[in-house]
Protein backbone atom coordinates (compact mmCIF):
# COMPACT_ATOMS: atom_id res chain seq x y z
CA UNK A 1 0.00 0.00 0.00
CA UNK A 2 1.28 3.46 -0.86
CA UNK A 3 -0.77 4.96 2.00
CA UNK A 4 -1.56 3.10 5.21
CA UNK A 5 -2.90 5.07 8.17
CA UNK A 6 -4.43 4.13 11.52
CA UNK A 7 -4.97 7.29 13.55
CA UNK A 8 -6.81 8.74 16.52
CA UNK A 9 -7.26 12.49 16.98
CA UNK A 10 -9.18 14.25 19.74
CA UNK A 11 -10.05 17.91 19.21
CA UNK A 12 -12.82 19.33 21.38
CA UNK A 13 -16.00 17.34 20.76
CA UNK A 14 -14.43 15.48 17.84
CA UNK A 15 -12.98 12.02 18.48
CA UNK A 16 -11.66 10.88 15.12
CA UNK A 17 -10.64 7.23 14.81
CA UNK A 18 -10.10 5.49 11.50
CA UNK A 19 -7.98 3.09 9.51
CA UNK A 20 -7.46 3.56 5.81
CA UNK A 21 -5.36 2.00 3.07
CA UNK A 22 -4.97 3.37 -0.43
CA UNK A 23 -2.89 1.38 -2.94
CA UNK A 24 -0.63 2.79 -5.62
CA UNK A 25 -2.85 4.34 -8.27
CA UNK A 26 -5.88 4.24 -5.96
CA UNK A 27 -8.28 7.11 -5.29
CA UNK A 28 -10.19 7.19 -1.99
CA UNK A 29 -13.07 9.65 -1.64
CA UNK A 30 -13.97 10.72 1.90
CA UNK A 31 -17.57 11.86 2.35
CA UNK A 32 -19.24 13.16 5.47
CA UNK A 33 -21.26 16.03 6.96
CA UNK A 34 -19.65 19.12 8.43
CA UNK A 35 -17.81 18.28 11.64
CA UNK A 36 -17.37 14.61 10.74
CA UNK A 37 -13.57 14.86 10.73
CA UNK A 38 -12.74 15.14 7.01
CA UNK A 39 -10.60 18.27 7.29
CA UNK A 40 -8.89 16.90 10.39
CA UNK A 41 -7.95 13.79 8.45
CA UNK A 42 -6.41 15.88 5.66
CA UNK A 43 -4.47 17.97 8.18
CA UNK A 44 -3.02 14.81 9.72
CA UNK A 45 -2.03 13.37 6.34
CA UNK A 46 -0.50 16.69 5.30
CA UNK A 47 1.57 16.88 8.48
CA UNK A 48 -0.19 19.98 9.81
CA UNK A 49 -1.59 18.10 12.81
CA UNK A 50 0.19 15.20 14.53
CA UNK A 51 -2.22 12.40 15.49
CA UNK A 52 -2.69 11.68 19.18
CA UNK A 53 -2.23 8.00 18.44
CA UNK A 54 -1.41 5.80 15.49
CA UNK A 55 0.71 5.80 12.37
CA UNK A 56 0.80 7.26 8.89
CA UNK A 57 3.01 5.35 6.45
CA UNK A 58 3.40 6.43 2.82
CA UNK A 59 5.42 4.47 0.23
CA UNK A 60 7.09 2.52 3.02
CA UNK A 61 8.18 5.63 4.92
CA UNK A 62 6.74 6.46 8.33
CA UNK A 63 5.43 10.01 8.37
CA UNK A 64 3.82 9.74 11.82
CA UNK A 65 4.41 7.11 14.49
CA UNK A 66 7.26 5.47 16.38
CA UNK A 67 7.67 8.74 18.26
CA UNK A 68 8.37 10.72 15.10
CA UNK A 69 6.53 13.34 13.08
CA UNK A 70 7.65 14.35 9.60
CA UNK A 71 6.93 18.06 8.94
CA UNK A 72 4.85 19.01 5.88
CA UNK A 73 7.76 20.31 3.79
CA UNK A 74 9.51 16.94 4.06
CA UNK A 75 6.50 14.90 2.95
CA UNK A 76 6.29 13.79 -0.68
CA UNK A 77 2.79 15.12 -1.16
CA UNK A 78 0.80 17.44 -3.37
CA UNK A 79 -2.37 19.25 -2.39
CA UNK A 80 -5.22 20.92 -4.27
CA UNK A 81 -7.59 23.12 -2.26
CA UNK A 82 -11.14 24.35 -2.81
CA UNK A 83 -9.68 27.65 -3.99
CA UNK A 84 -6.63 27.42 -6.23
CA UNK A 85 -4.55 29.56 -3.80
CA UNK A 86 -2.05 30.56 -6.47
CA UNK A 87 0.47 33.23 -5.48
CA UNK A 88 -0.89 36.42 -7.09
CA UNK A 89 2.55 38.04 -7.52
CA UNK A 90 4.00 35.08 -9.45
CA UNK A 91 3.36 34.05 -13.02
CA UNK A 92 1.36 30.91 -13.64
CA UNK A 93 4.54 29.06 -14.66
CA UNK A 94 6.35 30.16 -11.50
CA UNK A 95 3.37 29.05 -9.41
CA UNK A 96 3.52 25.59 -10.95
CA UNK A 97 7.31 25.45 -10.56
CA UNK A 98 7.22 26.69 -6.96
CA UNK A 99 7.54 23.28 -5.29
CA UNK A 100 10.45 22.25 -7.47
CA UNK A 101 12.26 25.53 -6.82
CA UNK A 102 11.86 25.22 -3.04
CA UNK A 103 13.33 21.72 -3.22
CA UNK A 104 16.44 23.03 -4.96
CA UNK A 105 15.71 22.34 -8.63
CA UNK A 106 17.45 24.94 -10.86
CA UNK A 107 15.17 27.68 -12.20
CA UNK A 108 15.49 26.73 -15.87
CA UNK A 109 14.79 23.06 -15.21
CA UNK A 110 11.82 23.89 -12.98
CA UNK A 111 10.31 26.27 -15.54
CA UNK A 112 10.74 23.69 -18.31
CA UNK A 113 8.91 21.09 -16.19
CA UNK A 114 6.21 23.66 -15.43
CA UNK A 115 5.73 24.28 -19.14
CA UNK A 116 5.30 20.56 -19.76
CA UNK A 117 2.72 20.26 -17.00
CA UNK A 118 0.81 23.33 -18.15
CA UNK A 119 0.52 21.72 -21.56
CA UNK A 120 -0.70 18.48 -19.95
CA UNK A 121 -3.52 20.30 -18.13
CA UNK A 122 -4.55 22.32 -21.18
CA UNK A 123 -2.83 25.59 -20.27
CA UNK A 124 -0.12 25.66 -22.91
CA UNK A 125 0.80 29.30 -23.51
CA UNK A 126 -0.61 30.52 -20.19
CA UNK A 127 2.68 30.34 -18.26
CA UNK A 128 3.45 34.06 -18.53
CA UNK A 129 0.07 35.20 -17.19
CA UNK A 130 -0.80 36.17 -13.64
CA UNK A 131 -3.38 34.13 -11.67
CA UNK A 132 -5.84 37.06 -11.81
CA UNK A 133 -5.98 36.59 -15.60
CA UNK A 134 -7.20 32.99 -15.31
CA UNK A 135 -10.77 31.73 -15.05
CA UNK A 136 -11.74 29.58 -12.07
CA UNK A 137 -11.34 26.37 -14.07
CA UNK A 138 -7.97 27.45 -15.45
CA UNK A 139 -6.75 28.32 -11.96
CA UNK A 140 -7.72 24.86 -10.67
CA UNK A 141 -5.88 23.24 -13.57
CA UNK A 142 -2.79 25.24 -12.67
CA UNK A 143 -3.16 24.20 -9.02
CA UNK A 144 -3.40 20.55 -10.09
CA UNK A 145 -0.23 20.93 -12.19
CA UNK A 146 1.53 22.49 -9.19
CA UNK A 147 0.48 19.54 -7.00
CA UNK A 148 1.57 16.85 -9.48
CA UNK A 149 4.77 18.33 -10.89
CA UNK A 150 6.96 16.84 -8.17
CA UNK A 151 5.61 13.29 -8.65
CA UNK A 152 4.34 13.05 -5.04
CA UNK A 153 3.63 9.76 -3.31
CA UNK A 154 0.36 11.18 -1.93
CA UNK A 155 -2.10 13.61 -3.52
CA UNK A 156 -4.66 15.34 -1.28
CA UNK A 157 -7.71 17.00 -2.85
CA UNK A 158 -9.83 19.20 -0.60
CA UNK A 159 -13.16 19.99 -2.32
CA UNK A 160 -11.26 20.79 -5.53
CA UNK A 161 -14.36 21.41 -7.67
CA UNK A 162 -16.77 23.06 -5.26
CA UNK A 163 -15.89 26.65 -6.17
CA UNK A 164 -16.52 26.13 -9.90
CA UNK A 165 -19.72 26.84 -11.79
CA UNK A 166 -21.72 23.87 -13.06
CA UNK A 167 -20.45 23.89 -16.66
CA UNK A 168 -16.79 24.39 -15.69
CA UNK A 169 -17.12 21.71 -13.04
CA UNK A 170 -18.11 19.11 -15.62
CA UNK A 171 -15.06 19.90 -17.76
CA UNK A 172 -12.56 20.06 -14.91
CA UNK A 173 -13.97 16.88 -13.33
CA UNK A 174 -13.39 14.98 -16.58
CA UNK A 175 -9.84 16.30 -16.81
CA UNK A 176 -9.15 15.54 -13.16
CA UNK A 177 -10.39 12.00 -13.66
CA UNK A 178 -7.92 11.54 -16.53
CA UNK A 179 -4.99 12.83 -14.46
CA UNK A 180 -5.94 10.67 -11.47
CA UNK A 181 -6.01 7.63 -13.74
CA UNK A 182 -2.42 8.41 -14.73
CA UNK A 183 -1.23 9.19 -11.19
CA UNK A 184 0.99 6.45 -9.78
CA UNK A 185 0.73 7.37 -6.09
CA UNK A 186 -2.21 7.37 -3.70
CA UNK A 187 -4.93 10.05 -3.79
CA UNK A 188 -7.40 11.09 -1.08
CA UNK A 189 -10.34 13.26 -2.17
CA UNK A 190 -12.49 15.05 0.42
CA UNK A 191 -15.84 16.18 -0.96
CA UNK A 192 -19.47 16.87 -0.07
CA UNK A 193 -20.59 15.99 -3.59
CA UNK A 194 -21.49 12.34 -4.20
CA UNK A 195 -21.16 12.87 -7.95
CA UNK A 196 -17.51 13.86 -7.53
CA UNK A 197 -16.93 10.85 -5.29
CA UNK A 198 -18.61 8.40 -7.67
CA UNK A 199 -16.93 9.82 -10.76
CA UNK A 200 -13.38 10.18 -9.43
CA UNK A 201 -12.80 7.49 -6.78
CA UNK A 202 -12.51 3.73 -6.88
CA UNK A 203 -13.41 3.50 -3.17
CA UNK A 204 -15.54 5.69 -0.92
CA UNK A 205 -15.24 6.10 2.86
CA UNK A 206 -18.04 7.80 4.79
CA UNK A 207 -17.29 9.57 8.07
CA UNK A 208 -19.87 10.59 10.66
CA UNK A 209 -18.94 11.97 14.08
CA UNK A 210 -15.33 10.89 13.65
CA UNK A 211 -16.10 7.26 12.85
CA UNK A 212 -16.24 5.29 9.61
CA UNK A 213 -19.87 4.30 9.05
CA UNK A 214 -19.48 2.81 5.57
CA UNK A 215 -16.72 2.00 3.12
CA UNK A 216 -16.82 0.33 -0.26
CA UNK A 217 -16.89 0.73 -4.00
CA UNK A 218 -18.89 3.71 -5.30
CA UNK A 219 -21.65 1.52 -6.75
CA UNK A 220 -22.10 -0.27 -3.41
CA UNK A 221 -22.32 3.01 -1.50
CA UNK A 222 -24.82 4.42 -3.99
CA UNK A 223 -27.13 1.40 -4.01
CA UNK A 224 -26.78 0.10 -0.43
CA UNK A 225 -26.42 3.04 1.97
CA UNK A 226 -26.17 2.17 5.65
CA UNK A 227 -27.03 5.48 7.32
CA UNK A 228 -29.65 8.14 6.69
CA UNK A 229 -26.92 10.65 5.81
CA UNK A 230 -25.53 8.41 3.07
CA UNK A 231 -29.01 7.57 1.81
CA UNK A 232 -29.96 11.22 1.46
CA UNK A 233 -26.60 11.98 -0.12
CA UNK A 234 -27.25 9.47 -2.91
CA UNK A 235 -30.97 10.27 -3.07
CA UNK A 236 -32.55 7.18 -1.52
CA UNK A 237 -35.12 6.68 1.22
CA UNK A 238 -33.63 4.32 3.80
CA UNK A 239 -36.11 2.36 5.95
CA UNK A 240 -34.68 0.11 8.70
CA UNK A 241 -36.80 -2.74 9.94
CA UNK A 242 -37.23 -6.48 10.48
CA UNK A 243 -37.91 -8.71 7.49
CA UNK A 244 -40.36 -11.60 7.63
CA UNK A 245 -40.43 -13.07 4.14
CA UNK A 246 -41.32 -10.33 1.65
CA UNK A 247 -42.64 -7.99 4.38
CA UNK A 248 -40.46 -5.56 6.31
CA UNK A 249 -41.86 -4.21 9.57
CA UNK A 250 -40.28 -0.80 9.94
CA UNK A 251 -38.65 0.42 13.13
CA UNK A 252 -40.82 3.53 13.08
CA UNK A 253 -44.04 1.67 12.33
CA UNK A 254 -45.56 0.69 9.04
CA UNK A 255 -44.87 -2.21 6.71
CA UNK A 256 -43.10 -2.34 3.35
CA UNK A 257 -43.53 -5.25 0.94
CA UNK A 258 -40.68 -6.28 -1.38
CA UNK A 259 -40.62 -8.74 -4.25
CA UNK A 260 -37.94 -10.92 -2.62
CA UNK A 261 -37.93 -12.63 0.76
CA UNK A 262 -35.52 -11.88 3.61
CA UNK A 263 -35.29 -12.34 7.36
CA UNK A 264 -33.91 -10.45 10.34
CA UNK A 265 -32.69 -6.86 10.57
CA UNK A 266 -32.63 -5.23 7.14
CA UNK A 267 -32.70 -1.95 5.30
CA UNK A 268 -35.37 -1.29 2.69
CA UNK A 269 -34.25 1.32 0.16
CA UNK A 270 -36.52 3.15 -2.27
CA UNK A 271 -35.49 5.46 -5.10
CA UNK A 272 -37.42 8.77 -5.30
CA UNK A 273 -38.37 8.14 -8.93
CA UNK A 274 -40.07 4.89 -7.85
CA UNK A 275 -42.59 6.72 -5.66
CA UNK A 276 -45.91 7.81 -7.17
CA UNK A 277 -48.15 10.43 -5.55
CA UNK A 278 -51.96 10.39 -5.71
CA UNK A 279 -54.66 12.65 -4.33
CA UNK A 280 -56.87 9.63 -3.54
CA UNK A 281 -55.98 6.06 -2.63
CA UNK A 282 -54.89 4.39 -5.89
CA UNK A 283 -56.40 1.23 -7.25
CA UNK A 284 -54.44 -1.42 -9.12
CA UNK A 285 -51.10 -3.14 -8.80
CA UNK A 286 -48.94 -1.31 -6.21
CA UNK A 287 -48.54 -3.48 -3.09
CA UNK A 288 -47.27 -0.55 -1.04
CA UNK A 289 -49.74 2.27 -0.50
CA UNK A 290 -49.60 4.71 2.43
CA UNK A 291 -51.30 7.95 3.45
CA UNK A 292 -48.62 10.64 3.77
CA UNK A 293 -48.23 14.38 4.20
CA UNK A 294 -46.21 16.59 1.86
CA UNK A 295 -43.73 18.15 4.28
CA UNK A 296 -41.69 20.02 1.68
CA UNK A 297 -40.87 20.33 -2.00
CA UNK A 298 -37.77 21.64 -3.78
CA UNK A 299 -36.68 21.78 -7.44
CA UNK A 300 -34.30 18.93 -8.22
CA UNK A 301 -32.91 19.04 -11.74
CA UNK A 302 -35.85 18.64 -14.09
CA UNK A 303 -38.18 17.40 -11.33
CA UNK A 304 -39.58 18.44 -7.97
CA UNK A 305 -38.32 16.47 -4.98
CA UNK A 306 -41.10 15.93 -2.47
CA UNK A 307 -40.50 15.07 1.18
CA UNK A 308 -43.32 12.82 2.39
CA UNK A 309 -43.93 12.02 6.06
CA UNK A 310 -46.23 9.52 7.69
CA UNK A 311 -46.03 5.94 8.93
CA UNK A 312 -43.56 5.51 6.06
CA UNK A 313 -41.45 8.59 5.23
CA UNK A 314 -40.15 8.86 1.68
CA UNK A 315 -38.60 11.09 -0.94
CA UNK A 316 -40.47 11.29 -4.23
CA UNK A 317 -39.51 12.89 -7.55
CA UNK A 318 -42.35 14.15 -9.75
CA UNK A 319 -42.26 16.29 -12.86
CA UNK A 320 -43.01 19.97 -12.47
CA UNK A 321 -46.08 19.49 -14.68
CA UNK A 322 -47.43 16.68 -12.48
CA UNK A 323 -46.72 18.73 -9.36
CA UNK A 324 -48.78 21.60 -10.76
CA UNK A 325 -51.58 19.37 -12.09
CA UNK A 326 -52.01 17.71 -8.69
CA UNK A 327 -52.12 21.13 -7.03
CA UNK A 328 -49.54 20.03 -4.49
CA UNK A 329 -48.39 22.33 -1.69
CA UNK A 330 -46.62 21.75 1.64
CA UNK A 331 -49.07 20.31 4.14
CA UNK A 332 -51.17 18.48 1.54
CA UNK A 333 -52.52 15.06 2.54
CA UNK A 334 -51.82 12.62 -0.28
CA UNK A 335 -51.13 8.93 -0.96
CA UNK A 336 -47.78 7.41 -1.86
CA UNK A 337 -47.43 4.16 -3.80
CA UNK A 338 -44.39 2.01 -4.56
CA UNK A 339 -44.30 -1.28 -6.46
CA UNK A 340 -42.80 -4.21 -4.51
CA UNK A 341 -40.28 -4.73 -7.33
CA UNK A 342 -38.91 -1.21 -6.70
CA UNK A 343 -37.99 -1.93 -3.05
CA UNK A 344 -34.38 -3.07 -2.47
CA UNK A 345 -33.85 -5.05 0.75
CA UNK A 346 -30.44 -5.91 2.22
CA UNK A 347 -29.05 -6.95 5.61
CA UNK A 348 -28.18 -4.35 8.21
Amino acid sequence: MSLAAAIAVRRGALDLRLDLDVPDGGVLAVLGPNGAGKSTLLRVLAGLLPPDEGRVVVAGRTWDGDGGHLPPHRRALGMVFQDALLFPHLSVADNVAFGLRTSGVPRGQARAAAGEWLARVGLDGFGGRRPAELSGGQAQRAALARALIGSPDLLLLDEPLSALDARTRLTVRAELRRHLAEFSGSAVLVTHDPVDAMALADRVLVLEDGAVVQEGEPAEIATRPRTDYVARLVGLSLLPGLAEGPRVRLAGGGVVTASEEASGPVFAAVRPESVSIFLARPEGSPRNVWPVRLAGATPHGGTVRCELTGEVSLLADVTAAAFAELGLAPGAEVWAAVKASEVAVYAR
